[in-house]
């Protein structure tokens, strides 16, 4: 029996288990539309199709599956290009699913006709136009299988309105082999080997983790390893979670908002071990005087990140969980940890005084520090929520006192760093766990790029929380201005003409609640998590707080402003 476009795409769907898709109807897409209603599929009507991207997102990110986002032709095609770029420099599995004119009419200036092809080109891992039904199952799972393997990264699909309507056979492929798309996931051993013969002569060695400890779910072997060996970690913003918070280990974050001990350890160590981390421009600072004392060791599934930014002595390609897994079984058999955890005293040592000479901290006032408030919020949900950010200085005071203990409990956007992404990113994750506590800790800038998806949560009863803290500001821009242009705050005030925002959480079906002292910022976060209903928190803060250490644009990463 036949079956059409449409049909063949959602049986294609169902034999990759997708759960939930994320969409927003048009013209174009109609027959796909017309046949969702009768298939076992969770369907979530966004308002706008930026975020049905980064829901799908934040919902891979919480997950570890594919996120899929189904959108029309034209304008909603190209709303979605800074979910899917945002995506693909975090390295997100994304399926993207655009429609399209009738073939018929494709480079004919079509009504609502946009080359979405082209445009994604730069920013999707592979893009495809479907011209022919026969080929849809086979475009499909191929999609998936590109979007999720290797280094995962999102996949767009567009779809003609006719090779949705026409029909042929269903037959889903069994295998799929992509010639010249093989990615490397076993680390070449005696690569391995020679990373292990250094890390055992080092004295001063430092673990740097990225999101490709996250991604390729390698916490269990990193922690394993760190502590066998005793290695202290630093983490990316995107590695944030790959190893525990709290751990004796960590030091936290690394780079231009790092802790003073994290950027001082990569700063003087003799061994840097990168695992699943890029040496993002945030992180290293200067290049020339980035970690200038030590040998390079740098594992990523990626082989077009070794050495791109900073020279690496010992490249290993592959997977991060199997690399770091034959590391320990190396180590396992041959012996002489017990010996080398003891070299280590006098540069723990080293460690422990930089973190309590420069401790993060903050002083508290009068008014509501930001920082207070994302500490009472890590207190209250005994850090075990899924966190959300939007981008600027709520995200950087997010990482620095929110201690994450679990993979995949941050969901950020690292490399693009997307306004506007955390909250629809958050509705995200809460589909995908609807019985844990998510929440996301905006700005009043960012939250207003995608505040219209409190009518989403509403409507689908989505209980997350969105904790803003209100500075009046375009926080970090307003920082930068302070520091580097004399104060001139241009086009970054913008309190002066805010909504309200517990009238708006009104609005749309949601519960508001606001705290402007100290004193009742536990009060509301404790309301807010009562209630099962989405709220909107507004926390008025410090105006003109700053996010510190701070490492100036251009300079190395131990030359930090400090509180």
């Amino acid at each position: 029996m036949k079956k059409t476009g449409s049909q063949i795409l959602l049986e294609s769907l169902k034999m990759e288990k997708v759960e939930v898709i994320f969409n927003y109807p048009g013209g174009a897409i109609l027959p796909l539309i017309d046949e969702l209603p009768c298939w076992n599929l969770k369907k979530i009507l966004v308002r706008h199709e930026q975020a049905a991207v980064h829901a799908a997102d934040g919902y891979a990110r919480a997950s570890g599956k594919t996120g899929v986002c189904l959108v029309t032709s034209g304008p909603g095609a190209t709303n979605t290009v800074t979910g899917i770029a945002t995506a693909f420099m975090d390295s997100i599995p994304v399926v993207v699913l655009t429609g399209q004119v009738p073939t018929a009419l494709i480079g004919n200036d079509a009504f609502q006709e946009a080359d979405i092809i082209g445009i994604t080109r730069p920013c999707t891992k592979y893009n495809y136009l479907a011209t022919d039904v026969r080929k849809l199952s086979q475009i499909i799972r191929e999609a998936f299988h590109i979007a999720r393997s290797g280094r995962p990264g999102p996949v767009l699909v567009d779809l003609p309105k006719d090779v949705l309507t026409d029909a042929t056979e269903f037959r889903y492929p069994e295998e799929i082999y992509i010639k010249g798309y093989q990615p490397t996931v076993d680390g070449h051993i005696p690569q391995i080997k020679r990373a292990l013969r250094l890390i055992l002569k080092a004295r001063r060695p430092v673990i740097y983790a990225g999101g490709g400890i996250v991604s390729s779910g390698a916490s269990k072997e990193l922690i394993k390893l760190a502590e066998m060996l005793r290695i202290p970690v630093t983490m990316t913003l995107m590695g944030l979670g790959g190893f525990p918070g709290t751990h004796p280990l960590s030091l936290g974050m690394l780079g231009m908002h790092g802790t003073y001990r994290a950027n001082m350890a990569v700063t003087e160590c003799d061994l840097l071990v990168a695992i699943g981390a890029r040496f993002d421009d945030r992180v290293t600072g200067k290049i020339e005087g980035f970690s200038p004392k030590s040998k390079k060791i740098h594992i990523d599934i990626d082989p077009t990140s070794i050495s791109k930014n900073v020279r690496v002595d010992i490249p290993v390609v592959g997977d991060c969980k199997r690399v770091l897994a034959k590391m320990i079984a190396f180590l396992q058999e041959e012996g002489g940890v017990k010996e080398y955890r003891g070299s280590l005293d006098k540069w723990h040592e080293r460690i422990e005084k930089w973190g309590k000479t420069h401790p993060l901290t903050y002083q508290q006032t009068q008014v509501i520090k930001p920082q207070y408030v994302i500490e009472k919020i890590y207190e209250l949900t005994k850090g075990e929520a899924i966190i959300t950010t939007e981008v600027g200085q709520n995200q950087m005071w997010a990482a620095q006192f929110y201690l994450f203990d679990h993979p995949r409990s941050l969901l950020t956007s690292g490399g693009l760093g997307t306004m506007g992404y955390g909250f629809p990113a958050a509705i995200g994750a809460q589909v995908a766990f609807p019985e844990r506590t998510v929440v996301d800790i905006a700005g009043d800038g960012s939250i207003q790029m995608n505040i219209q998806e409190l009518a989403t949560a509403v409507h689908n009863k989505l209980p997350v929380k969105v904790a803003i803290l209100n500075n009046g500001y375009l926080g970090m821009v307003r920082q930068w201005q302070e520091l580097f242009y004399e104060r001139k705050y241009s086009l970054t005030h913008i309190g002066e003409v805010s909504p309200d925002f517990v009238k708006l959480a009104e609005a749309y079906g949601a519960v508001g609640l606001r705290a402007t002292r100290p004193e009742e910022v536990v009060p509301v976060i404790q309301e807010a998590l009562r209630i099962p209903y989405p709220v909107l928190m507004d926390f008025v803060v410090e105006p003109e707080e700053g996010v510190y250490p701070m490492v100036p644009a251009g300079e190395p990463i131990d030359q930090m402003l400090l509180v």
